[in-house]
């Protein structure tokens, strides 16, 4: 049975953090910097000091905190640390494992988007989970325009700030997506580089992403991009997630990077949250993987924002419904 018709409660106001003296990065002006700004003058912060970490102050609603380093992800959230919650898409048309059809598709994402909004996360990220298995590169028209079309419900449905992620990794799938509807963000799990996976070679798409968004207009959009994606090893030997982190930001254009474990809802290890908060410096920094109600808070003094999917599921399950009580859970560890 369809929900009723509704549009959530947009959240409510928050004190907003001492305005920076520093204008914020254009995005996509051509080599426009996109990671800190150092003073030649100023001496080096160590890794893990407290000078390097940082400055964080808890207030008294679920993820709010006021920021010291970081930029905000989206000018909505400039007094928060966002925890956003993945919309996991039943297999779409043309999928090998499709059994439902788009109006019972679309009724069970909003349902989800219900319950994630119901707990009190702060946006979405609809991803075509099931589709397995994914296509390596570009995915065909039938996923786009259906990706579309539920996006559009949601969008239609609740105000909260929607993120796009086409798998494998069609990045301009999802930019096109992002702009046709109206979403805040996409995702793009290997923006630089390349990666070894289950689909074969997947490489970086950061020069066409970057110069399709330029072209369109879509600069607002932004772009979460994965260092060492989960589901993935590094071709050859493996780098410091430093040097990872410092071209997904500089020479790829991200305006975010994230940092998982090594596969759906597996722990994200903590010291590489850390290792690429300080090699971040301004740009937010997400953990995409593994993180739980009794995990969170371990990672509060690096992390500037959260992706989480699996632990609001039906029995930890990615594939499951959206369970609201699972929800409040995480999101009151956060208070």
């Amino acid at each position: 049975m369809a929900l009723p018709q509704r549009t959530h409660r947009a959240l409510p106001h928050v004190i907003q953090a001492r305005p920076s003296s520093e204008p914020e990065r254009q995005r996509g002006a051509p080599c426009a910097p996109t990671a800190r700004k150092k003073d030649p003058a100023a001496p080096r912060a160590r890794r893990g000091s407290d000078a390097a970490r940082p400055t964080r102050c808890r207030a008294g609603l679920p993820g709010i905190t006021l920021r010291g380093m970081s930029r905000p992800i989206l000018p909505a959230w400039s007094a928060l640390r966002p925890v956003v919650g993945m919309l996991h898409l039943p297999p779409l048309p043309g999928a090998p494992r499709c059994a439902a059809t788009m109006p019972a598709i679309i009724d069970r994402v909003l349902r989800d988007a219900d319950a994630l909004l119901t707990g009190g996360v702060h946006g979405l990220m609809l991803e075509n989970f099931c589709d397995t298995p994914f296509y390596p590169g570009p995915v065909p028209p039938i996923v786009i325009a259906s990706m579309t079309t539920i996006a559009a419900a949601v969008r239609r449905r609740f105000d909260a700030p929607l993120g796009i992620n086409v798998l494998r990794n069609d990045g301009r799938a999802a930019l096109a997506i992002a702009h046709a509807v109206g979403a805040a963000m996409i995702r793009v799990n290997v923006l630089c580089g390349a990666r070894l996976t289950d689909q074969g070679i997947v490489a970086g798409q950061a020069h066409e992403i970057l110069r399709e968004r330029a072209a369109l207009g879509a600069t607002s959009v932004r772009i979460l991009a994965d260092v060492a994606v989960k589901h993935s090893t590094a071709l050859g030997a493996p780098r410091a997630i430093e040097l990872d982190v410092e071209d997904t930001l500089e020479r790829g254009g991200a305006d975010a990077v994230i940092v998982t474990g090594s596969g759906t809802g597996r722990p994200t290890d903590i010291e590489q949250v850390r290792r690429a908060k300080a090699a971040a410096g301004e740009a937010p920094v997400l953990v995409g993987s593994g993180i739980t109600a009794s995990t969170v808070e371990h990672f509060l003094s690096w992390a500037d924002g959260f992706i989480v999917g699996t632990a609001f599921k039906t029995g930890g399950v990615p594939a499951n419904p959206v369970e609201v009580e699972r929800v409040r859970a995480l999101m009151a560890r956060l208070k």
